[in-house]
């Protein structure tokens, strides 16, 4: 029988965390899986776990007075999908996570901490250039999530250290896409997501991001790709185009069905960037 743990603070939680080095679990949807051992067989942990879903500390979302979106790493999917303070596409992200009842028990840590290449909510985040906090009981450090996820299941978390919160810088966006595709249209594992966004003023391109999920170990973007555009017109964007989507194609992984993967990011952002440059009305382009 694993040993496990019920703290009911946070406090208590980053103590344990310190000399037990339990594993974190809330809605457990990954870590449930990742240890099952096979149907009906109870899941197999090499080391102890702490329940956490008891820490009202690591719950909600609040907006910062500089427009910074903060969402507990408790924060259910469901949570997530429902509020209007989070950003559309971390909404839209949430909102397509398997059934109902998975949304909600999924929390945003949990999904984070698992940095499956195939989460759904790293993706957009990544995007946002979001952030995570991350306690011990020897301090606290903020990492940009990017640089937090260094792999397949690998993260820069340290074994005395808690997900307790991520946090959104403000934003403001001209046009937007967002894209899931799975086997089926609910309740699917993501066998790849794009999301891309620009801002525009005065017909200048102030910013331009673009990320693919499920591409690889990691989430796909290339700021050195974005900067392509930035500070280009909108009118320059089909001379450019094609060496965007050249670009784009090199970050996504070499594995696991190549050619598809490549192919059906590059029709979804040739959409994208098509739709800005005939001058379509600013928004989300579907």
């Amino acid at each position: 029988m694993v040993k496990s743990f019920i703290p009911q603070s946070l406090e208590e939680a980053l103590k344990i965390r310190a000399e037990e080095h339990a594993i974190p679990l809330a809605g457990g949807s990954d870590l449930m899986v990742q240890h099952r051992k096979g149907t009906g067989v109870v899941p197999e942990f090499s080391s102890p776990i702490m329940i956490i879903t008891g820490l009202n500390e690591l719950k909600g979302i609040r907006t910062e007075d500089d427009g910074t979106v903060v969402i507990g790493a408790l924060t259910t999917s469901a949570e997530i999908a429902e509020s209007e303070m989070v950003p559309f596409f971390v909404r839209k992200a949430a909102s397509l996570m398997g059934a109902i009842s998975l949304r909600n028990s999924a929390t945003i840590g949990g999904n984070i901490g698992n940095a499956s290449p195939k989460g759904d909510l790293p993706q957009p985040l990544i995007l946002l250039d979001a952030s995570v906090v991350l306690k011990s009981i020897s301090g606290e450090r903020t990492i940009l999530l990017d640089d937090f996820i260094k792999g397949s299941k690998k993260t820069e978390l340290r074994d005395d250290e808690i997900i307790t919160e991520i946090r959104i810088p403000k934003a403001e966006w001209t046009y937007g896409y967002y894209r899931k595709i799975g086997t089926r249209k609910a309740n699917a594992i993501s066998k790849l997501s794009l999301s891309a966004l620009i801002l525009a003023e005065d017909g200048v391109i102030k910013d331009f991001r673009v990320s693919s999920g499920a591409a690889g170990p990691k989430v796909a973007r290339s700021r050195a790709n974005e900067e392509k555009l930035i500070g280009k017109s909108i009118s320059e964007i089909e001379g450019l185009k094609a060496d965007i989507l050249d670009t784009h194609d090199t970050v996504i992984s070499p594995h696991a069905m190549p050619e598809w993967r490549r192919n059906t990011t590059r029709r979804m952002l040739d959409h994208f960037l098509s739709e800005v440059a005939s001058g379509a009305p600013a928004g989300i382009i579907e």
